[in-house]
């Protein structure tokens, strides 16, 4: 997601950066520029981002359905690493009803995944998404884009699946790194801690070797997880950890 105002400040880096790793990727935008960028039929504006978000997979429903197995929705300041994304989609079947991400609780019974972090759409989930607003069962009723398409998620009987990685650590998140890896002192729980539907865990283990993604990420930062997630390697380290290893859909999404 992104806008004419930002396509020089953000998404060119995108472009430069982790989009290049991915099978296909699709700048939607209110116009249609030579980036190049998609435009659909809204207006610019925080508060039309779920109108936006609505159009766009509506558009890649029509254009693009058959072209992937899952859908990304990303912000134009989210960095997402893709081939850790891949990973943490090799257990779930695109043909189930399914939706990844930082799962949040509050306000949706069985919660929502932040907007900011990035959400993944199975393709019978972007297939559901879409019937919902053919049919009228799901509507825009609120401008909180991410809370809001977690309430048509709900309604169409899309489960949100477990992104955590085998230890529990998570793997999409809303902020950039270090509001996670950094321990704090006691303190009032910020409110992204308080909307966690897991335990959150702060310092060290509060996050995967298998991260996804982080967002609010600047220009010049893109730069630097770049170098960090694809290039820097301690000398003689070996990885503890075979990601190739043949694994089984999983069937169930039943949380801990």
């Amino acid at each position: 997601m992104t806008g004419p105002k930002n396509l020089e400040s953000r998404t060119k880096h995108i472009r430069e950066t982790w989009a290049k790793r991915c099978n296909k990727v699709l700048y939607m935008s209110s116009v249609e520029t030579d980036f190049p960028t998609v435009k659909l039929n809204v207006s610019e504006g925080r508060e039309n981002l779920y109108w936006k978000t609505i159009r766009a997979f509506q558009y890649i429903h029509q254009h693009h359905l058959d072209e992937a197995d899952w859908f990304l929705k990303a912000d134009d300041d989210t960095f997402v690493v893709i081939e850790n994304l891949r990973f943490t989609l090799s257990t779930y079947d695109p043909e189930k009803p399914l939706y990844l991400g930082r799962r949040f609780t509050p306000f949706i019974s069985q919660g929502y995944m932040s907007g900011g972090a990035g959400y993944v759409l199975s393709k019978e989930a972007l297939r559901r998404f879409v019937e919902g607003f053919d049919t009228g069962k799901c509507t825009h009723f609120s401008n909180i884009e991410d809370m809001a398409l977690g309430k048509c998620m709900e309604t169409m009987k899309v489960e949100p699946a477990d992104s955590r990685d085998v230890k529990g650590r998570q793997t999409f998140h809303p902020f950039p790194p270090d509001h996670y890896l950094v321990r704090q002192p006691p303190r009032p729980r910020p409110w992204y801690l308080l909307y966690e539907h897991y335990p959150p865990v702060e310092g060290p283990g509060c996050c995967s070797d298998f991260v996804v993604s982080f967002h609010y990420i600047h220009a010049v930062e893109m730069y630097v997880l770049e170098y960090l997630t694809h290039h820097l390697r301690p000398y003689g380290y070996k990885y503890r950890f075979n990601p190739d290893e043949k694994t089984e859909f999983k069937t169930t999404t039943n949380s801990t």
